[in-house]
Order: C-alpha cells, then sequence, then structure tokens
C-alpha cells in the first residue's frame, strides 16, 4: 500500500486531497474538521519558517552559476531567457486583468471574501522565521555574486550544501505533507461554505493558463524561426516530445535529455545547445511565470484585491530572480516565490496556502512550456553565435 502511494503523483494526490477536504467538510463532525485545520495551521507556520531558508539555498547557488560559462554568449542566454520570462508575465498580466472580471460576477467575491464562519485551530505553534524575506533576498544577491568572484570553492560547496539540504526539506517533508495539508484548508473552506463557488473559478483560471502557454510559445517560435529564416511551424513540432516529458516529470532539470536532443533535431549546433539547454532549464521560466501571476491574479479578483501594473510588473521581475534554479521537483518555482507572494502581493496564510495548491495543478503544464521555450532561446543564441540551422530533416 505504502508503496502504491509513493508512485501515487503528487497531482492526483491533491486532487483526491481536494475531494476528501470537501466531502469531510460537509459531511464530518466538526471535531475531525478541527484537527485538520490545526494541522494546516502548523504546517503553515513552518512553511512560513522555511521560506527564507529556501530562497537563500535557490537564490544563492543559482546566481553563483551564472558566472561561470562562455562570456559573451552567456550573458546573450541570460538576458534572452529573462526578456521572455518578463515578457510571459506580462502577456498574462494583460489577459488576465481583462477576462478574469468576467469569470467573477460580484456576488461570487463577496461570498467567497466574507469573514467569519471558518474553523479555529485546536492550539497553534508558532514557528518565527529567522529573518525577513526581503533580507534573505538581499543575503541571497550578496552570497550568490560572491560565489562567481571569489576564487575558490569553499563558499560556493557550502551553500551547494544548503541547497541540498533545503532541496530535501521540499521532497521529504513539505511536498508529502502538502496534500493533508490542502486537504484541511478545503474542509474548512467547505465548510465556510467557499468551496463550491470556488472550484469552479478556478477551473476557469486554468484554462486561460493553458491557452496563453501556447500563445508564449507560438511568440517564441515565430522570433526563433523569424531569426534562423526557418519553418516556426517545425521548429515547435519537433519539440512536442520534450513538452510531453516534461508534463511526466514535472521538472526542468529532469528532461533535460530529451529537451537537448530534440533541439539538435532541430539543427542547432551541438556546442551551442549543450550549453544553452542546461543553463535555460535553471533560468528560463516563461510557462512557470505565466501560472504564477494567473493564479495570483484569479486570487486577487476573487478576494477583492486591488490589481495595478505597478503592482505586477514589479512582482514579475523579481518572480524572474527569485526563481532561479528553483529545485527539481515538482512546486519548486512556487516554494521559491511563496516569500515575495506574501510580501509583495499581500497574500495572508490561506491564499498562499491556496497558491500553492493553484501553482502545483498547473506545475506540469508550466514546466512543459518552459522547457519548450527553451529550445526557441537554443535557436535565437545559435544565430547570435555565428551558426546556421544544420538540415536534420531525415531525423525527424
Amino acid at each position: 500500500m505504502l508503496e502504491f502511494l509513493k508512485k501515487f503523483g503528487l497531482l492526483p494526490k491533491l486532487i483526491l486531497a481536494i475531494v476528501l477536504g470537501i466531502l469531510i467538510g460537509k459531511y464530518s463532525n466538526v471535531s475531525i474538521i478541527r484537527g485538520f485545520v490545526t494541522f494546516s495551521s502548523i504546517f503553515n507556520n513552518f512553511l512560513t519558517f522555511v521560506i527564507p531558508l529556501i530562497i537563500i539555498g535557490f537564490v544563492a547557488p543559482g546566481i553563483g552559476d551564472l558566472g561561470k560559462g562562455a562570456g559573451k554568449l552567456l550573458g546573450f542566454t541570460t538576458v534572452i531567457a529573462y526578456i521572455s520570462t518578463l515578457t510571459a508575465g506580462t502577456l498574462a498580466y494583460f489577459v488576465d486583468i481583462n477576462m478574469f472580471p468576467k469569470f467573477l460576477a460580484r456576488k461570487i467575491v463577496d461570498n467567497v471574501i466574507k469573514e467569519g464562519g471558518g474553523l479555529q485551530p485546536y492550539f497553534q505553534v508558532e514557528m518565527p522565521p529567522i529573518m525577513g524575506v526581503m533580507t534573505a533576498l538581499l543575503i541571497a544577491f550578496i552570497l550568490g555574486i560572491g560565489i562567481s568572484i571569489v576564487r575558490g570553492n569553499t563558499l560556493k560547496n557550502l551553500m551547494g550544501e544548503v541547497q541540498t539540504i533545503v532541496e530535501s526539506i521540499i521532497k521529504n517533508i513539505i511536498i508529502p505533507l502538502l496534500p493533508i495539508h490542502i486537504l484541511g484548508i478545503f474542509a474548512n473552506m467547505t465548510y465556510e461554505g467557499k468551496a463550491e463557488v470556488l472550484l469552479p473559478v478556478f477551473s476557469k483560471v486554468f484554462m486561460t493558463i493553458i491557452v496563453l502557454h501556447i500563445t508564449i510559445l507560438v511568440i517564441q517560435y515565430f522570433i526563433a524561426g523569424t531569426i534562423s529564416a526557418s519553418n516556426p511551424i517545425r521548429l515547435l513540432v519537433t519539440m512536442i516530445p520534450a513538452y510531453f516529458t516534461a508534463i511526466g516529470t514535472q521538472s526542468s532539470a529532469a528532461t533535460i535529455p530529451v529537451t537537448l536532443g530534440q533541439t539538435k533535431k532541430n539543427g542547432v549546433n551541438s556546442g551551442i545547445a549543450e550549453f544553452v539547454i542546461p543553463l535555460c532549464a535553471t533560468i528560463h521560466l516563461s510557462g512557470s511565470t505565466i501560472t504564477l501571476v494567473s493564479c495570483a491574479m484569479g486570487l486577487m479578483t476573487i478576494y477583492g484585491q486591488v490589481i495595478t501594473f505597478k503592482l505586477m510588473f514589479g512582482f514579475i521581475m523579481m518572480l524572474g530572480i527569485t526563481m532561479i534554479a528553483a529545485p527539481g521537483v515538482p512546486g519548486g518555482a512556487v516554494m521559491a516565490a511563496i516569500g515575495i507572494i506574501g510580501t509583495m502581493l499581500g497574500f495572508d496564510e490561506k491564499m498562499q496556502s491556496l497558491m500553492i495548491a493553484l501553482y502545483i495543478a498547473q506545475d506540469s503544464f508550466g514546466t512543459a512550456c518552459n522547457v519548450t521555450g527553451d529550445g526557441a532561446i537554443a535557436i535565437i543564441v545559435n544565430k547570435l553565435a555565428g551558426f546556421k540551422l544544420e538540415d536534420k530533416k531525415e531525423e525527424i
């Protein structure tokens, strides 16, 4: 039975947790619901405590690793990847700001944001973080730059071990317990009478995200095809195996072999492909950015928060940095970004928990968009490096 549960994917577990949470919230007695609410409260406090460590453990090694590479080629790739991420997030903003208000009637918003009705935990365990999110970000930036400048491996090895520890916490504690946490959230929301209102709305947000993923991929490959004087549709179709592999693995890193192989089939120089694809697996996050921006704006719309371009563009710019080198585990990007989601967007504990659940439900599709877009960046860098796409039609 335990082996079966281990093989049961995270997304099915989350779906099952939501279903069970709704059933428990609707039909169970109050004491059982409060038990799950208590667990969710403790779990959320632990997550708040770990967030600064996650930021330092991910961002510092990620920035440090950018200090190595092929000079200008590294700079070109990094800038292109960041611009792609900003473009994806900005596209999501303009679509979401026009579409989401149409999904939400005023009565739905009023029903969701009304206070009261929820159950309180039996007890709380305070776990104050050792530092604030912005302090952690600044420390991560300083350490990351230090790793790239200082000659020696002491600091690099230390931060690598910190990253390994943080990844283990996420993989072995946070991710396995996350479904129970979500179960408690939805049990309490069902008890309040809000879950049945939110779920239909979330489905519309998901469909918007998928359309945005497809749109940004078409844009990326149109640009790559134009620059390389190649058929963008053929280039994009060649990357389909990488897309579906990423849906299964939910990890850009785990998909690198397939992404690399399909990129070479598109005619990219082997040396360029072998440099760009592994690098973009950690710094190019257009799909994840679309998912995070859309999920965040969906929740902000539901909860009646004011959404401005200035606020969201600043958030998008920070996402492109904080998600660098997000771990190769499901939900890595949202775990790395949850700190600025709280500080910049003002999400409270419940909204942060919903954000995690919403993101992970779409994580595989965001990852698939990321890795497929990596192939487009490789084509662009290949052209900037002075190479033409090799004719490998017979291999496709």
